[in-house]
């Protein structure tokens, strides 16, 4: 029906950059594509999940506090894919990451991506 499967996370030096992926797939996503929000969250240790940023369907963003200016999210719909671009990143951007979507009132979750920023 749907699923997500993110990549692109890793090891990086506090002042780095990652980028994430995440591709969907399924026969119900390819219904609802086009009319989709798209979410990155992310959960540390011992803290709770966090939405991290969004963006519709047709390119509107937006961010928490804690990563503006300094995460970028975007998608390309034509390949199903949303990415999140990391810049400058901090030891508190420590988390896992995890790509989101809803459609029909139920919500579907990638199997996340560590990003470890360490030096």
């Amino acid at each position: 029906q749907v699923q997500l499967v993110e990549s692109g996370g890793g090891l990086v030096q506090p002042g780095g950059s990652l980028r994430l992926s995440c591709a969907a797939s399924g026969s119900l996503f390819s219904i609802y594509a086009m009319n989709v929000v798209m979410n990155w969250f992310r959960q540390a240790p011992g803290k709770q999940r966090e939405l991290v940023a969004s963006i519709a369907s047709g390119g509107t963003a937006s961010y928490s506090n804690s990563v503006k200016g300094r995460f970028t999210i975007s998608r390309d719909n034509a390949k199903n894919t949303a990415y999140l671009e990391m810049n400058s990143l901090k030891a508190e951007d420590t988390a896992v990451y995890y790509c989101n979507t809803e459609i029909l009132r139920r919500s579907y979750w990638g199997q996340g991506t560590q990003v470890t920023v360490s030096s």
